[in-house]
């Protein structure tokens, strides 16, 4: 239904923006990226959920990969931030807190009293 599909376009953008957060600062294989976003309840990831996202991520610029041999078993591929992927996280992370105060602000009905306030200065002013 309806709120299946929302959930889902939510958790997109959530869950890309998740996988940037845990690739700051680090160097990461695939499976690292899964078992770091599997300790938060609210993200429940799969493993087929984040390869996908890293491809994504990959061909828009925002991350690098490099294959390298493993002294346990096949060669692991590794994923960092480039550049360009460091600057947009920072862009993305200040839009997702605005985003989220901003829904919480009309949820909880906390600027309702501010923001009638104003318009009806902004009233006032315009006489």
């Amino acid at each position: 239904g309806p709120v299946m599909s929302w959930t889902t376009q939510l958790r997109k953008g959530a869950l890309e923006l998740a996988v940037l957060n845990a690739l700051n600062g680090d160097r990461l294989y695939g499976y690292d990226i899964v078992r770091i976003l599997r300790r938060y309840d609210g993200l429940m990831i799969g493993d087929g959920t984040v390869y996908p996202i890293l491809s994504r991520l990959k061909a828009d610029g925002l991350v690098s990969a490099t294959i390298e041999d493993s002294p346990d078993g096949p060669p692991r591929k590794y994923y960092e931030l480039t550049r360009a992927g460091r600057a947009s996280l920072d862009d993305m992370n200040a839009a997702w807190a605005s985003l989220v105060s901003s829904v919480e602000a009309l949820r909880t009905g906390a600027s309702l009293k501010d923001h009638n306030v104003d318009a009806e200065a902004e009233t006032a002013g315009a006489r």
